[in-house]
């Protein structure tokens, strides 16, 4: 139908010249018109899709306005063609260029490991390292001390300080002992499992780790005044804060290879061994450092702790899934919890 009016069109435009030999006064040669020729011999043949393009752009012109629609006629397809693909270009690019800075920002985090085992032992492990903490802190060194004949607020700062060395080293091995239990069925574990490597780059990806400590601090402080303590809150001092007043250094000494050696190795173990590589086999890693990372603030029991936790996890989470080595995690936990630590005694 198009065609056809096409057709018509042309048939009934208005004649530019006469379909005849005619010479140019000017040049010393002659060129013909007619239906047989070709218009112009250095410009190619027009496609029927040119044709019936520029027919349908101009089908609703006047006749008295002929010369623009004779023109246009000998536009070619390079001409017309790019205002319609020059934006969708530029689209492509756009995406492309945001596609790459994805890949290259998640391919810096690693490929996800081969995990042998299921969800049910996933939550198993997490459960029952979750009851033994409980169990282990509250009640069975508890009631040794009781035992024995003596509670950890009858102690001296010392005494205090060597309970809790005591509670988080039982704490700890407890953990390994569960990893080791539930996990024992899937032996022998792949090579990228609880890798313990002096070798690599890997201390340059704790150095940068540190410079987030700011970071940090700040985030700290943000939640605390998101959720402030409430007034009625007693405001007490924990033993450790205690014996730094008291200026005692064996029991500064004794806290502080609780927070900076005991503390960052089970930890680690647990939510940056275990967890962070069984979650990749359901998600991807940058995800299942997010998960790892809310499930290791969460561990802690405080509120107001939550945002700078799951930071600082995710953290230490990219650098151990970059390195696969559980020493660059435990380095950057360590030098954390050092720095908390040496804060308090100022």
């Amino acid at each position: 139908m198009l065609s056809s009016y096409c057709s018509h069109s042309l048939s009934q435009r208005p004649v530019l010249a006469p379909l005849f030999k005619f010479r140019v006064p000017s040049r010393p040669h002659s060129f013909s018109l007619d239906q047989s020729s070709r218009i112009f011999q250095p410009i190619p043949k027009l496609s029927n899709k040119n044709w019936k393009i520029s027919c349908f752009r101009h089908e609703g012109f006047s006749p008295e306005n002929p010369k623009s629609e004779h023109i246009e006629h000998f536009l070619s397809e390079e001409l017309v063609q790019p205002e319609f693909k020059k934006p969708s270009a530029g689209r492509r690019d756009w995406k492309s260029t945001l596609q790459e800075a994805a890949d290259a920002g998640l391919g810096a985090v690693g490929s996800r490991w081969t995990v042998p085992w299921t969800a049910e032992t996933i939550l198993q492990v997490m459960l029952l390292w979750v009851a033994a903490f409980w169990f282990i802190g509250s009640w069975m060194i508890p009631f040794a001390a009781h035992m024995s004949g003596f509670s950890k607020e009858s102690l001296t700062f010392r005494g205090q300080a060597l309970f809790s060395l005591v509670t988080d080293v039982t704490e700890g091995l407890a953990g390994i002992a569960i990893l080791h239990r539930c996990l024992s069925r899937f032996h022998p574990l792949p090579s990228d499992w609880f890798k313990f490597n002096l070798r690599g780059k890997w201390l340059f990806d704790v150095v940068l780790g540190c410079l987030m400590f700011p970071v940090v601090n700040r985030l700290s402080q943000f939640n605390l005044s998101l959720l402030p303590l409430m007034p009625c809150t007693p405001a007490t001092l924990s033993s450790v804060e205690q014996s730094i007043l008291a200026r005692d250094p064996v029991a500064m000494a004794l806290y502080a290879v609780v927070v900076s050696v005991c503390a960052p190795v089970w930890e680690e173990i647990v939510f940056r061994g275990f967890l962070l590589p069984s979650l990749t086999k359901y998600m991807p890693v940058w995800c299942a450092i997010l998960v790892s990372s809310v499930a290791f603030a969460l561990a802690h029991f405080n509120v107001q702790r939550m945002l700078p936790l799951i930071f600082l996890g995710m953290v230490m989470g990219v650098i151990f899934a970059r390195s696969r080595n559980l020493l660059s995690s435990m380095l950057l936990h360590s030098l954390w919890n050092g720095f908390v630590f040496l804060d308090l005694m100022r």
